[in-house]
């Protein structure tokens, strides 16, 4: 067999790509080129809000993919710059093949969730009361960061033709972070209304339903600096 056979057995095809790289490639679907980084930040800022964001030497390692296979094409932005930036571009074989991948009659699946809070709760009876609470307590000011996040993208997106879709996807991500937020004050009333919330025969004290720990705001307390729902308009990603 010979290097050339070998290394045309090992490119994969367009049946082989991984999600990751379809998510890059949707990203490059937008109008307009944009570097690795810009990428990254653009995963960062509506990806990772209902899927996930690739790290940088992921999305680098894809982009690579993509081209080799004439879905993406690059050019270098300034020839004259000691470490020249390169802007890549989805090309109209990878807008054909992204189409035909986001409308095939496959089962997408079900949803993958792996909630790192809910498994230490679950370990709860070996696990100290008050940490435990302040855990989820953790979790819900996290979320209502998040929550302003996504609205802050929504009011940037708001207004733009080509973000219709991206709209409704964070619409969704809107929605699902409020029900993370009644998920999560919900769990901490069940575990107020535990009589032992740690080993057996140890006994904790019982916080009435809503009552924070020392230091921390009341339960149902918006974040602070929430945008209203309609914005100007806009990209997703500024700079």
């Amino acid at each position: 067999m010979t290097s050339r056979q070998i290394s045309k057995k090992q490119d994969p095809g367009p049946g082989d790509l991984p999600p990751t790289a379809w998510a890059v490639l949707g990203l490059l679907s937008f109008p307009g080129e944009r570097t690795g980084y810009e990428l990254k930040k653009w995963a960062d800022a509506s990806l990772r809000f209902f899927y996930w964001s690739p790290a940088i030497s992921q999305i680098y390692a894809e982009l690579r993919r993509l081209e080799s296979l004439g879905y993406a094409a690059s050019r270098r932005s300034g020839p004259e710059e000691p470490r020249t930036k390169r802007q890549y571009a989805i090309t109209e074989a990878g807008r054909a093949a992204l189409a035909e991948w986001a409308d095939s009659a496959g089962d997408v699946g079900p949803p993958v969730l792996k909630h790192p809070l809910v498994l230490r709760v679950w370990l709860g009876h070996l696990a100290d009361p008050e940490r435990l609470r302040e855990r989820v307590e953790d979790h819900i000011a996290r979320t209502r960061g998040e929550l302003k996040e996504v609205r802050d993208a929504l009011a940037r997106a708001g207004g733009v033709a080509d973000w219709a879709h991206p709209q409704v996807a964070l619409r969704w991500s809107e929605r699902q972070h409020l029900a993370e937020l009644e998920l999560a004050e919900a769990m901490l009333a069940d575990l107020d209304g535990l009589g032992t919330l740690g080993p057996p025969g140890t006994p904790s004290p019982r916080r009435p339903p809503g009552t924070p720990s020392p230091g921390r705001p009341p339960l149902g307390t918006p974040p602070p600096g929430t945008p209203p729902r309609q914005g100007a308009g806009g990209p997703l990603t500024q700079g």
